[in-house]
């Protein structure tokens, strides 16, 4: 049922073949799991097939390594007519030490789609529930105008392409 589930932890076990030649898992694995926690996230909350539209103020503050325990969390922060944005947080868990630290955060965006015509539809809205809720919510906005704002830096910039 849709607009019930707000927030989704995915958990996995660092392995070898996540790691780069430095021996930490590589950013585009981390990616990955984030990405896959989203959608499930978006669909969660939509009940809709959803697509990855964008990922912002990605940071990679600590390395994983291997055998970590690491939990994605994604949390509903905003909602538009047929967005979700997510607030995640990448976690890891040193089995042997107990350890536990914050290694990478972001937010990311779901557009749900209708399947038939792979069109835009809209989504349950998301209302925030207490102060941190709304703190999340403004860090979205500010994410979308700066977003907004880069858009049309590029647009200003780009050479004009040839016509055919």
């Amino acid at each position: 049922m849709s607009g019930q589930q707000s927030e989704v932890t995915f958990r996995f076990l660092a392995e070898p073949t996540d790691v780069n030649f430095g021996g930490k898992v590589h950013g585009g694995m981390v990616m990955k799991w984030i990405d896959q926690t989203g959608y499930a996230g978006a669909v969660g909350w939509s009940g809709a097939y959803c697509v990855t539209a964008a990922v912002g103020g990605i940071q990679f503050l600590e390395p994983i390594l291997i055998g970590d325990l690491v939990s994605v969390h994604a949390k509903l922060i905003h909602t538009g007519t047929s967005s979700m944005h997510f607030s995640v947080d990448v976690r890891a868990h040193d089995l042997t030490h107990g350890k536990d630290r914050l290694c990478t955060s972001c937010v990311i965006v779901f557009v749900a789609l209708d399947n038939p015509d792979g069109k835009p539809t809209p989504v349950p809205v998301w209302e925030p529930r207490n102060d941190d809720d709304r703190q999340l919510q403004q860090y979205a906005r500010k994410l979308i105008a700066l977003s907004r704002e880069m858009e049309d830096a590029v647009a200003h910039y780009r050479p004009a392409l040839p016509r055919t």
